[in-house]
C-alpha cells in the first residue's frame, strides 16, 4: 500500500494525533520516514562525535529505532513539539554511545591543550586575550587547524555538560530498569527535578561571564564566534571560559554521586 499517497494530506500532527487513537503500523511507518530528515541532518551535526567508533548509516539506523520509541512516549498534551522532543532523543542516543567509547583523539586532546596554553602565555605576556592570528601565528598552524580543533574541542565540552547530568542520574539504582519503566517511575521524576535543582546552583555559583556564556550557548544557541562577538573578546576566550564553566558544574556534580 503507498501509505505516502493515503497520508498526504495530513500534517505532522494529524498523524500522531492519528496513531495515538489506532495504533496503526502503517501511519507509524509513515512518521518515521517524515522525521528520517532530521536523523541524518543530526547524525552528520554530530559526526566528529561517533566516527571513530561508528559509521552515519550506523547512527542513522539507531535514530530511526529513536525515533519508533519516542512516537510512543510521545505525550501530546504536553506543550512540547515532537521534533524538539525527538531531537533530544537523538541526541541522547548519540552521547549514550560517545558515553561507551574514548571516542577524542589523544591528538585532539594535544591540540586542545596546546592552544589553550598558548592563550595563557600570550595573555600574560601581552596583557588581554589573544586573537585568533595571534595564536595560530605563536604555535605556527593553520587558521583552517585551529578552527578544526576549536570545533571538536567545543563538541567535547557539549557531550560533557550532556554526561554531567547523565553521569549523576545513572548512578542510581533505578538505572538498573528498563527505561520505559523509568521514565514512569514518580521517584525519577523527583530525581530529574532534584539534579535540575542541584545543577542550577551549580550555574548560580558560576562567575558572571561563566554564567553568561553557558546561558548564551545552550539557551540562546549561539556559537562561539557570536558569544565572542556579544562578550567583545575572542573565540579562544570564550572557549575558554566554557571550559572552565564545564570542569566547575562537573566537580559541583560530584557531590551528587
Amino acid at each position: 500500500m503507498d501509505t505516502q499517497g493515503l497520508y498526504a494530506d495530513k500534517t505532522n500532527e494529524e498523524l500522531l494525533k492519528l496513531y495515538k487513537e489506532t495504533g496503526s503500523l502503517e501511519i507509524k511507518q509513515e512518521i518515521v520516514m517524515r522525521y528520517i530528515y532530521l536523523v541524518r541532518s543530526i547524525a552528520l551535526q554530530m559526526r566528529d562525535i561517533y566516527l571513530s567508533f561508528s559509521q552515519v548509516d550506523d547512527i542513522i539506523s539507531e535514530g530511526v529505532i529513536a525515533i519508533m520509541s519516542a512516537i510512543d512516549k510521545f505525550d501530546m498534551e504536553k506543550n512540547v513539539k515532537f521534533e524538539t522532543f525527538i531531537s533530544k532523543r537523538i541526541k541522547g542516543m548519540i552521547i549514550d554511545l560517545a558515553r561507551k567509547q574514548d571516542w577524542v583523539p589523544r591528538s585532539t586532546r594535544k591540540n586542545t591543550r596546546d592552544i589553550e596554553e598558548a592563550v595563557t602565555t600570550l595573555y600574560n605576556k601581552l596583557g588581554y586575550y589573544p586573537s585568533v592570528r595571534e595564536v595560530t601565528e605563536y604555535l605556527n598552524i593553520t587558521t583552517e587547524k585551529y578552527q578544526e580543533t576549536m570545533r571538536k574541542a567545543t563538541l567535547f565540552n557539549i557531550l560533557s555538560l550532556d554526561m554531567v547530568l547523565a553521569e549523576a542520574q545513572g548512578n542510581e539504582v533505578g538505572m538498573k530498569l528498563p527505561q520505559v519503566e523509568l521514565n514512569e517511575l514518580p521517584e525519577n521524576q523527583l530525581l530529574k527535578k532534584e539534579l535540575s535543582e542541584i545543577l542550577a546552583e551549580g550555574i548560580r555559583q558560576l562567575k558572571e561571564n561563566e554564567q553568561l556564556v553557558i546561558s548564551l550557548y545552550y539557551i540562546d544557541e549561539l556559537n562561539m564566534r557570536q558569544i565572542a562577538d556579544v562578550l567583545e573578546v575572542s573565540e579562544p576566550r570564550v572557549s575558554q571560559i566554557h571550559a572552565n564553566a564545564i570542569r566547575k558544574l562537573r566537580k559541583h556534580m560530584e557531590k551528587f554521586n
